[in-house]
């Protein structure tokens, strides 16, 4: 069994600003009592390639795994460990990252894709978030009927983490848009 969801957001800030954000959102000490699922967040890797002039950054996330407490409990833990690819294209104005959990893997497979593009209508002001994330939980031979209640349980907290989530991209947005007009 696989919950699959998909989620679109628009911005009503330029790529340039809502891109510069995404890098931001974890990094500001006030977003953590907003995202404190979100424990820690390390870079791994970070690569211009000069050929396509596309940046390519890897980040090691680990949060507060999502979920009932007796899930918790089964798996013996409730951290997981996850591993975001970003792939930023300046010249297309295109930036998508791609998470997934590499731990707990024996029990939950969770794959959130986001891209932001400019949106087609007001490319110049606006950004839309594309946000697609699937979540299989596996059957665990005594609680496979509760497979399907899990996986919609973990995706009501995905949505509800995803809403903090734009707040928090809102505001760091208002905060550029202000710094930029001081200057």
């Amino acid at each position: 069994m696989v919950k699959a969801y998909r989620q679109e957001h628009v911005y009503k800030h330029p790529w340039e600003r809502v891109s510069a954000a995404s890098w931001r959102k974890f990094a500001d000490p006030e977003n953590k009592r907003i995202l404190s699922h979100i424990l820690e967040v390390d870079t791994l890797n970070r690569k211009l390639d000069t050929d396509t002039g596309k940046l390519h950054t890897t980040r090691a996330l680990t949060i507060h795994a999502p979920g009932p407490w007796f899930l918790h409990r089964i798996v013996g833990q409730d951290i997981c460990h996850c591993v975001e690819s970003t792939v930023v294209d300046g010249q297309s104005r295109s930036m998508q990252l791609t998470t997934k959990n590499i731990s707990l893997q024996k029990f939950i497979e969770v794959e959130e894709r986001i891209r932001y593009d400019p949106h087609p209508e007001n490319p110049s002001a606006w950004t839309v978030c594309s946000q697609e994330t699937s979540i299989r939980i596996k059957p665990l031979s005594a609680l496979a009927s509760m497979a399907e209640k899990v996986e919609q349980k973990c995706a009501e907290k995905f949505m509800q983490n995803s809403v903090k989530g734009r707040e928090v991209m809102e505001r760091i947005c208002r905060y550029m848009e202000a710094e930029s007009a001081r200057v």
